[in-house]
């Protein structure tokens, strides 16, 4: 939990003493992306930097920095969670409230395709880049990969994505690729939600950069989740996507994502963050046993 007197240290050590955020990432512990079981658990939390902030009929929910990062406080306190994917903002305050010890630290890089936006698809680099990725001792950095057809913006973002997957590979690093297939309604990017489409990204993902030796794709659970993960040998991460009402649907589908063999685990941001019933830590820890606990 974030106190009152935590939360105003952490706003005086931003305003006055900066540096502290450097020094906090270099006596930071790290540890391998795995657990001894094999599988990772991921929390994500880099939605804001898109301008996505609702939660159900919440249309700001996320916006409350000081919510949000209580409730990754509480996330990352369960064992069963191995890690965090955000951006360097989100990063900056956790690793000062000293909740990034021992845990799997993945930079969140394209943030461009700001949500409602008429340039929706052109996901470039505003977040993490290579250079402070490796600067930071993080683990990796991850990017989202939307594909549309009929959409030339999308060329920009495989070309930049491809050259990240490269630049993260010769630094030793994981590249996280989330492909997804979108279509345009009215003029605003919508999410395919075509399995057929979805293979076909994983297909474009898999290729990308001069060697996909350190590849990682995070992608939806389908109900043909397994004909997805039969496009690729490359590990994936099962993504949480947009919360609904029943907690237990999702908790389902992960469930079975989690036979498929090269599905290594889940990143799960506002599922788990804003549960229903408001309860994080039984969400998380939930969560945390499809992972670690065995189906």
């Amino acid at each position: 939990m974030i106190t009152d007197t935590r939360w105003a240290t952490l706003l005086e050590t931003r305003a006055t003493a900066p540096d502290r955020i450097f020094a906090a990432y270099a006596s930071r512990q790290a540890r391998p992306l795995l657990a001894s079981d094999g599988s990772t658990f991921i929390v994500a939390a880099d939605h804001p930097a898109r301008r996505a902030v609702g939660v159900g009929v919440e249309p700001l929910a996320m916006a409350d920095r000081r919510s949000l990062l209580d409730r990754l406080v509480t996330a990352l306190a369960d064992p069963g969670v191995d890690g965090v994917m955000a951006t360097p903002d989100v990063l900056d305050e956790l690793v000062l409230l000293d909740a990034l010890h021992d845990k799997v630290v993945i930079g969140s890089m394209n943030r461009s395709g700001l949500q409602g936006t008429t340039w929706e698809l052109d996901d470039q680099l505003t977040g993490h880049d290579v250079e402070s990725i490796v600067r930071h001792r993080l683990d990796g950095g991850k990017m989202l990969l939307r594909i549309d057809p009929d959409d030339a913006r999308c060329r920009h973002t495989i070309v930049s994505c491809a050259r990240f997957v490269t630049e993260l590979a010769a630094a030793g690093l994981v590249a996280m690729i989330e492909p997804l297939p979108y279509t345009s309604i009215g003029g605003r990017a919508v999410l395919d939600k075509s399995d057929d489409e979805l293979i076909r990204c994983v297909g474009v993902a898999s290729a990308l950069g001069n060697t996909s030796a350190r590849t990682w794709l995070k992608l939806p659970s389908t109900d043909r989740v397994e004909k997805v993960m039969a496009a690729t040998t490359l590990p994936a991460l099962i993504l949480g996507g947009a919360p609904g009402p029943d907690s237990a649907t999702a908790f389902d589908s992960w469930r079975r994502a989690m036979a498929v063999p090269n599905v290594r685990g889940l990143v799960v941001g506002r599922s788990l963050l804003y549960p229903p019933d408001g309860d994080v830590a039984t969400a998380v820890a939930t969560a945390a046993e499809i992972v670690h606990g065995g189906n």
